[in-house]
């Protein structure tokens, strides 16, 4: 690959993300990702874990929009397999996507007019991230690939709504915070 060739992947890669800044932001999103939801998270069994692994996608989304935050999900799912050891599961990794794609398609454009009022605008997309993210789509994985009995996928439901809630606390807060707001807004502005 030539100098000239070299330059042209980066400003691709950055024109996906917007900025340089945004891409740094994403990947450490991703890596908070990982440590929360493959390291840091509480085993139940084979078939239920309870962890924040999706704070940081759905952090993506709505900071970033829709794209950002299921690329976030993607990366993060997968790194944090192949780091643990897990088999890729396709329909668990395609979960994890949605969760990030979900959460800035709903904080960005389904929910666009509802700008003054920002804590019910994170919780629709933080519980609608989760329920096709978490609890359909992953719980299907689970069903598909492992044969995870329903009784115990209904178990998920009562956790992914707990940790929705938990979530759009901390997201809610953290917009709130006037300095996190204007360093997040530099890096988006960038």
């Amino acid at each position: 690959m030539t100098a000239n060739n070299k330059g042209a992947a980066v400003k691709t890669n950055v024109r996906l993300f917007g900025s340089t800044r945004v891409l740094i932001v994403a990947a450490l999103l991703a890596a908070m990702s990982i440590v929360l939801g493959k390291f840091g998270a509480i085993n139940i069994g084979n078939s239920i874990r309870i962890g924040f692994g999706g704070l940081p996608i759905q952090m993506a989304g709505i900071f970033f929009g829709p794209v950002i935050g299921a690329a976030v999900g993607l990366v993060a799912d997968v790194i944090g397999c192949l780091l643990k050891g897990y088999a890729i599961n396709p329909i668990i990794t395609m979960g994890s996507t949605c969760i990030g794609l979900f959460s800035g398609l709903m904080f960005h454009y389904a929910l666009r007019p509802m700008k003054s009022v920002l804590l019910p605008k994170i919780a629709i997309s933080t519980i609608a991230a989760h329920a096709v993210g978490s609890m359909f789509i992953t719980s299907l994985g689970l069903y598909a690939y492992y044969h995870t009995p329903f009784e115990t996928l209904i178990l998920r439901v009562p956790i992914y709504i707990i940790t929705a809630v938990i979530e759009t606390a901390v997201i809610y807060l953290m917009l709130k915070n006037k300095a996190f707001a204007a360093e997040l807004d530099k890096v988006r502005n960038k």
